[in-house]
């Protein structure tokens, strides 16, 4: 690690905050924090961060709003936190933009292996393809390596770093089955733990935005009991 990360904390809980920059501070993190929504996204989007980790209960705006108002100016990663054990919070999260979410129970070693992920998937480069510039076209699809977007009917899809590596391992699986582990790992670039069902969520998130019915899916198939697979619209069927 090259100590050079800064990271913001928008939290209303302060002693949280100071437990997570004692933790952070001597790994080479240069932390800060922030106690209300509007001070946060003030924040986030006024200064450079390596990444966000973004509480979804906060004073004055909540996690979910400020998600949203940030992505509509930034990439920057987010790595929410939630109290609730709700899985539908942790969905809209992801929906909105995300890149991960914790419970408030996490371990600061599952932290820190979180907020390296989302930093180092952020970072990631062009493959340096030959093809890179033309990019990948599946009828109304079309990702484009240079740039890392996705464009559906000619519209940009709004997708988050994960979202994208995602969709882009999918693709380049060429119809094969992936399964969570190898989704994970096309996305990493490293071999890391699959944490809780979190792809299955960015999947679903990733469907939402392109606007794919999981029982009658354009592209991206579920294969029960095994994982997902990447099929062009016009070669769907049901497997």
């Amino acid at each position: 690690m090259d100590g050079s990360e800064r990271i913001l904390i928008i939290d209303d809980d302060e002693k949280l905050c100071r437990l997570i920059q004692e933790y952070l501070g001597p790994m080479g993190y240069e932390v800060e924090s922030v106690h209300t929504g509007t001070e946060g996204l003030q924040s986030a989007l006024e200064k450079d961060y390596h990444a966000v980790i973004l509480d979804v209960m906060l004073p004055e705006m909540d996690g979910f709003e400020v998600l949203k108002q940030l992505r509509a100016q930034s990439h920057v990663p987010v790595l929410m936190l939630t109290s609730r054990g709700d899985e539908t919070d942790r969905i809209v999260g992801l929906e909105i933009g995300a890149d991960d979410y914790l419970p408030k129970t996490f371990s600061t070693r599952e932290l820190l292996a979180r907020l390296r992920a989302v930093i180092r998937r952020s970072q990631m480069t062009p493959t340096g393809r030959e093809d890179a510039e033309e990019g990948l076209r599946f009828d109304s699809l079309k990702i484009d390596e240079g740039s890392h977007e996705a464009f559906l009917d000619e519209n940009r899809l709004d997708l988050t770093p994960i979202e994208y590596q995602i969709l882009m391992g999918l693709a380049r699986a060429g119809g094969r089955v992936l399964t969570r582990e190898q989704l994970l790992d096309s996305v990493t670039d490293r071999n890391f733990d699959v944490y809780d069902r979190s792809i299955d969520m960015h999947i679903s998130a990733l469907r939402g935005k392109l606007g794919d019915d999981p029982k009658n899916p354009r592209f991206i198939w579920t294969v029960r009991g095994v994982g997902y697979r990447f099929v062009k619209s016009s070669d769907n069927r049901s497997s």
